[in-house]
């Protein structure tokens, strides 16, 4: 059992909440919506906790269930909390306003700059990037389980990850170092283009990415 920590109320945060707690993982979740915030846990039931963001993080494991443009703040918000944690960036930097470009400078992982940002007082791993809320959720795909990729500079850290992953019945995918990353990012460039393409009906956002076999 891993304690986890979650920052953010939105959906990839509700869907990372009910995939930690199938694996019997104690969840909290910090949100700056203090209403909302409360409404996830309730729903959570058992197992779950909230506060505010900025409140002390009890998890080993922290998750940034929020956009790439919010990480900063966060951090800063969060403080010393996030020291000797292992830190899970999750975030897209898909420019949404045409699905045609990266919001990230050239070479630059959002993983690679939460690193930065931390200045290693924490493990930082990419994961959980290449799945959308509502399959992560469910915890499959048309009959087919999820895969996870997770890349980072720490075995130990990335083992953590795999470990909660696999506790809840995904499949984790260790792809190597954290500036792995860029490609793990540059990928969902491909794949939110298409899901958004009206060449592309059939397409939607309960995808997911998987490797066969």
């Amino acid at each position: 059992m891993t304690n986890i920590s979650i920052i953010g109320s939105g959906h990839m945060a509700r869907a990372l909440a009910t995939v930690m707690l199938r694996g019997n993982n104690p969840v909290q979740i910090l949100g700056r919506d203090g209403s909302r915030t409360r409404d996830l846990v309730e729903s959570l039931g058992p197992g779950a906790t909230g506060g505010v963001t900025g409140a002390a993080v009890t998890g080993a494991i922290v998750f940034l269930a929020i956009p790439h443009k919010e990480v900063h703040d966060a951090i800063l918000e969060i403080g010393d909390s996030l020291d000797g944690r292992v830190v899970v960036d999750i975030s897209n930097t898909v420019d949404v306003s045409n699905f045609d470009q990266l919001t990230t400078e050239p070479g630059v992982s959002a993983a690679e700059e939460t690193a930065r940002l931390l200045n290693g007082r924490a493990e930082v791993v990419k994961a959980f990037n290449t799945t959308f809320p509502t399959t992560l959720e469910a915890g499959k795909v048309g009959g087919q389980h999820l895969d996870v990729f997770i890349a980072g500079d720490s075995e130990q850290a990335k083992e953590k990850v795999s470990a909660v992953a696999a506790a809840a019945g995904l499949r984790p995918i260790d792809v190597g170092p954290l500036r792995r990353s860029r490609e793990l990012e540059s990928f969902m460039l491909v794949v939110m283009g298409l899901q958004v393409s009206p060449e592309h009906q059939h397409f939607n956002w309960d995808t997911a990415l998987r490797i066969f076999p």
